[in-house]
């Protein structure tokens, strides 16, 4: 516009119209012919959080640097990385969902989520929850079991509808096949006291695998609050992210999302490691010390 514009009117006329010193605007033409090194840098930056973003709008800057971190191998600082969204407008997307309790109770278990207890390892403590969505005018009920201590889900059940016990089960069934790999481990398997969970159908094998039932208090869906936050995400990141909703195969979206949420998805409450890394990284340390 500039350029154009001083086909007709001197500079000094714009830059005075423009509250601009002349000296500042031939400053950043001489930028723009001979950009620096640092400039190309910044722009090169500048459109890689862009795409990122583009593909994952649920997340801010901190996530968008540690996923770019983790696949690119670009380093930089979480300050750096917020100046690069705020030059680029880029902002998170995401909203928060109300909790819904569903449900009716049955026979009750304990609570045993408390604060002081110490979680040093996986499948120590798995907790459960069902998510109902909409996608394409079909209803979906996807049953999720992720180890606390990592966020990783190990196992998850999927239906098309309503009400459908398989998808709790389908869940369980791949959760006891894990457990059978670590017979002495005792596991707590935490849920809310919805009907299937607190079901005899449910429960009667849960001994003889040596996992301990918890439950959250009726009412009360912060005794489970990790897995209550990673089914908002999960929706969010399903339609927004994966876009789900345009899918010719919504089951075989949900499986590839399970699989990126496990591998290539960094978590903050993991210091931006993805599950994957996280237990790889305990597992050798375990191997370190033995040796």
């Amino acid at each position: 516009m500039i350029y154009t514009l001083s086909n007709e009117f001197p500079v000094k006329t714009l830059c005075k119209h423009m509250g601009i010193n002349r000296s500042s605007f031939y400053k950043w033409r001489n930028r723009i012919k001979e950009p620096s090194n640092k400039m190309i840098t910044r722009i090169s930056n500048i459109n890689i959080f862009k795409h990122y973003h583009k593909k994952y709008p649920n997340h801010g800057y901190r996530w968008l640097n540690a996923k770019i971190r983790l696949d690119t191998g670009l380093v930089v600082s979480d300050q750096y990385a917020h100046r690069v969204c705020k030059y680029a407008g880029i902002l998170s997307i995401s909203k928060h969902y109300k909790y819904k309790k569903p449900g009716d109770d049955s026979k009750i278990y304990p609570n045993l989520l408390t604060s002081d207890m110490n979680i040093d390892g996986p499948y120590q403590c798995v907790v459960s929850d069902m998510t109902a969505f909409w996608c394409q005018k079909t209803y979906y009920e996807l049953t999720i079991y992720m180890d606390i201590w990592n966020n990783e889900i190990i196992s998850y059940g999927l239906s098309q509808k309503r009400g459908d016990r398989n998808s709790y089960f389908e869940g369980l069934n791949q959760l006891l096949e894990i457990k059978k790999e670590y017979q002495d481990l005792k596991m707590i398997l935490h849920t809310d006291q919805g009907s299937v969970y607190s079901s005899k159908s449910f429960n009667e094998l849960l001994p003889s695998y040596y996992i301990i039932r918890s439950m959250s208090r009726a009412g009360t869906p912060t005794d489970n609050g990790a897995m209550e936050s990673i089914n908002g995400w999960v929706k969010e990141e399903i339609f927004n992210d994966f876009n789900i909703k345009d899918s010719d195969d919504p089951v075989q979206t949900v499986k590839e999302y399970i699989e990126f949420f496990n591998n290539e998805r960094p978590a903050y409450a993991l210091n931006y490691l993805t599950p994957k890394q996280y237990k790889d990284m305990f597992f050798d340390e375990q191997k370190y010390y033995t040796n």
